[in-house]
């Protein structure tokens, strides 16, 4: 036989708004976001295809120019691989 469930919500300590606790940063962190009651997640969506990390190991002099052409290096160096492996058959 199941046992019954507790309510476990928390009974508040007041009534009137005008003796409830004041907002802090921290409750406003942990606090959701919702939009016609849909949650709000907040942060990077998720990918569909997530990039994964390699080790690869290239010449110094080859990283160094990399590094010197800016932010984005990576993802230049991502399109470079991406359009040499597209034109190679199979």
């Amino acid at each position: 036989m199941a046992m019954p469930r507790k309510n476990t919500a928390t009974v508040s300590a007041w009534v009137d708004p005008d003796d409830a606790p004041e907002m802090t940063a921290a409750m406003f962190d942990r606090a959701e976001i919702r939009n016609a009651g849909k949650l709000i997640r907040r942060g990077r969506p998720t990918l569909v295809a997530p990039k994964q990390m390699v080790s690869l190991r290239v010449d110094a002099d080859v990283l160094a120019k990399l590094r010197a052409m800016g932010p984005g290096w990576q993802g230049r160096v991502n399109q470079v691989l991406r359009e040499m492996v597209e034109r190679r058959p199979g």
